[in-house]
């Protein structure tokens, strides 16, 4: 099929399937990495996912496993370029193949205020929440183009949009990482890769439990309550809620959506808060 009459045979909703597709979902072991590894398994995908720990990544492949999914997981540290060009090496031979789909999940956020905050943290939350994004991209975008198609979804926050106290390096890389999928998107949309982002919101997970407990009065813990009067829905979101979007941008359902950046967040970054009683 050519470029110019690559939308003409239409739409069916086989097109939203991943069938026959390899998956890379870095950071995979828990949470929102977990949630749209899940997701692109269901929807047919071979799932590769990593971690930095060994222990990690094989409760992870237990729980693929116990999901019935076709998943198999690897130890890399993202950040080094050596070592991830080695992973698409091993994926390709335990797979047969390059990657289809690359969710770039892996990051780590470090609530520090600025000025307390030294240059070294600072690079190491953006080695891995930008840095790392970049080199994976770069090690899986040839076999992309050899192939003819690819997608790349950068998992980006509201952060790539908005400014808080305490974050700046991951504001900073997640701002970043914005515009990296922006430039993906620039460079190698004629090569048929579509590169997006997803932009959570706030998301019940363990790590935020503590931050939704309530009170021994029985009342919202505050940061719980200033999150819920902020988001439209009223409520946080769950890791399940970022599965329909992730299967989207990982399927030909989305081949003509490049660029962008799809916020999942319940509304929160459209609405200026409740007015004051």
């Amino acid at each position: 099929m050519t470029k110019d009459n690559a939308g003409a045979a239409g739409f069916s909703m086989n097109s939203f399937r991943l069938d026959g597709k390899l998956a890379l979902v870095t950071g995979a072991t828990y949470g929102i990495g977990m949630a749209i590894a899940e997701a692109l398994g269901e929807a047919g995908a071979r799932i590769a996912f990593n971690a930095r720990h060994a222990d990690k990544v094989a409760e992870a492949q237990e729980h693929y496993r116990a999901a019935g999914l076709d998943a198999r997981g690897y130890v890399c540290d993202v950040t080094d370029e050596e070592a991830v060009s080695e992973l698409i090496g091993r994926i390709e031979s335990d797979f047969g193949t390059t990657p289809d789909v690359l969710v770039n999940n892996a990051g780590v956020i470090q609530r520090t205020p600025m000025l307390q905050t030294s240059a070294a943290d600072f690079r190491r939350v953006v080695d891995t929440d930008l840095n790392a994004p970049f080199i994976v991209s770069k090690a899986c975008i040839p076999g992309m183009i050899e192939k003819g198609h690819g997608k790349i979804i950068n998992v980006c926050s509201m952060m790539s949009e908005l400014g808080r106290e305490t974050i700046a390096g991951y504001a900073a890389a997640k701002g970043g990482l914005k515009m990296l999928t922006k430039n993906i998107c620039s460079e190698f949309g004629e090569a048929n890769i579509q590169c997006n982002g997803i932009g959570p919101g706030y998301i019940a997970t363990p790590q935020t439990a503590p931050l939704r407990e309530h009170q021994t009065d029985g009342s919202r813990h505050p940061f719980d309550a200033f999150i819920v009067s902020k988001t439209p829905a009223a409520r946080w979101g769950t890791p399940e809620d970022l599965k329909g979007p992730a299967v989207f941008l990982a399927s030909d359902a989305s081949n003509f959506v490049n660029g962008h950046i799809l916020y999942v967040d319940g509304g929160i970054l459209a609405y200026i808060g409740k007015q004051p009683q």
